[in-house]
């Protein structure tokens, strides 16, 4: 088996998360501005085996997608050119961000950390992740 890597994707940051090769636990990596997201994406397949990419899938309440699904879904195609092999999922990704700062919370993060929007954005991916494997 190898690894699931998530993306919480963003116009400035994207935050990445992975599981372990067997596929139980889903861990946060790093977050990398965006502009250098493809780059550290073939550095990271190239030395760990990942079999899944799964892309978070931001939508409103209403359900419509909200205004970045457009910019995200002509970055899968980037993701798809440079990585053919891999599959690429989409998930929900509806309040990632208050659950991962709720999580960062209770885990004892301090407040100055909580401020880092690179955690959070971290964290964020990691909650897709964890989504992505309880429901598949």
């Amino acid at each position: 088996m190898g690894r699931i890597l998530a993306i919480d994707f963003g116009e400035k940051r994207t935050g990445i998360a992975v599981t372990d090769e067997l596929q139980i636990i889903a861990s946060g990596l790093t977050t990398v501005a965006t502009t250098t997201l493809l780059s550290f994406l073939k550095e990271y397949i190239a030395k760990e085996n990942v079999e899944l990419i799964v892309v978070g899938q931001p939508k409103r309440l209403n359900n419509d997608f909200s205004d970045v699904e457009q910019v995200i879904l002509t970055y899968i195609e980037k993701l798809k050119a440079a990585f053919p092999e891999l599959p690429i999922e989409r998930v929900d990704e509806r309040f990632t961000s208050k659950i991962a700062f709720q999580s960062m919370i209770d885990s004892g993060v301090k407040k100055k950390q909580r401020r880092s929007k690179e955690l959070l954005d971290e964290v964020s991916a990691t909650v897709i992740l964890q989504s992505y494997l309880y429901n598949k």
